[in-house]
């Protein structure tokens, strides 16, 4: 594929480019990473502001000639697509996207290098609903970010293992990825019975449109820090590098949750255009653990869900999924 056309299609998919910092310097210094604009994707959203503010974490750890371009995705698919396509060569997303890649280049094209978060992420239903259980959506319209993205697997796989029949189209009920953005304004039209989607989504759905959380993912993993192959191999120094500043990122917020919360108030506002308050991050916060560890065991579970809701017929060796950096 030419250059413009996958800058065209990067497009479609709502990627949005915004460089980290102003300093020139050689394209081979450039580190590209990307996340997305959501609570879950703590680590991201804070390193990004302090990039556009001139301060780098990121850029401080790995040296002064090394500069950090930030994109901005949607959803896990786009970000994955990015990825393999050497757009990228770095992104926080779900764990079901980059598991997917892994499967189906048969563990040649992907490696997850750590953890970030878990929990933040459930199915939100209308405030006066009666729905209880996967039975009781026979006939109804979930929401989901993106297609195949982490929320999008388990909202179906939940279906599924409710007794629904769950196709990609159809089935005994209707899920339609929705970007996050679009979600909450068809929730409020009661154009949608439920959407399963992440935070602050989830937040925003109970307080700005009345939703309640009917199932909650309090315990999973929802963010994974993820490189191609051939980036590690190639920058395998540069890559554990920004793997500990990573995990010190991580601890830093731990120990600066305030401090932490601001920033991500802060770059939420710019990357989503939308007003959001102090209130709302500090409600969605307490959905989310930071766990910068991640185990190849917790990825089996993602296989069986995979598998339930359709997108995996094999089951993958996982071995080489977890890039072990010394």
């Amino acid at each position: 594929m030419r250059a413009t056309q996958w800058q065209r299609s990067l497009a479609m998919l709502g990627a949005v480019a915004i460089v980290g910092t102003t300093q020139s310097v050689a394209a081979a210094d450039t580190i590209r990473v990307g996340h997305f604009p959501n609570v879950t994707h703590v680590q991201g959203l804070v390193a990004h502001h302090l990039s556009r503010i001139g301060k780098g974490w990121f850029e401080e750890r790995l040296g002064k000639d090394v500069k950090i371009e930030w994109y901005v995705y949607n959803a896990g698919p786009s970000a994955i697509e990015a990825i393999l396509a050497g757009s990228i060569d770095l992104t926080y997303v779900g764990p079901n996207p980059a598991l997917n890649a892994y499967t189906k280049s048969n563990g040649e094209e992907i490696r997850i290098l750590a953890g970030a978060a878990a929990g933040g992420a459930g199915l939100v239903v209308q405030g006066d609903s009666q729905l209880k259980q996967p039975a009781d959506f026979r006939g109804k319209t979930i929401a989901t970010p993106q297609l195949g993205n982490t929320q999008d697997i388990a909202c179906r796989a939940w279906l599924a293992n409710g007794g629904l029949r769950i196709t990609q189209t159809g089935g005994d009920a209707v899920v339609i990825p929705t970007p996050n953005p679009d979600q909450i304004s068809l929730f409020q039209q009661r154009k949608l019975d439920g959407v399963w989607t992440i935070e602050p989504w989830v937040s925003r759905l109970e307080r700005e449109a009345g939703g309640k959380v009917l199932v909650e993912q309090s315990k999973d993993s929802v963010t994974v820090l993820v490189s191609g192959v051939k980036f590690v191999k190639a920058k395998s120094e540069v890559t554990r590098k920004f793997v500990q500043a990573h995990r010190e990122l991580t601890q830093w917020i731990l120990a600066h949750p305030e401090e932490a919360k601001k920033m991500v108030l802060e770059e939420l506002s710019v990357e989503t255009q939308a007003k959001m308050s102090a209130e709302l991050i500090a409600h969605a916060w307490n959905r989310i653990m930071l766990r910068p560890d991640v185990s190849t065991e917790e990825f089996q579970q993602f296989v069986n869900n995979a598998q339930r809701a359709g997108f995996m017929r094999t089951t993958p060796d996982l071995a080489r999924l977890i890039e072990r950096l010394q």
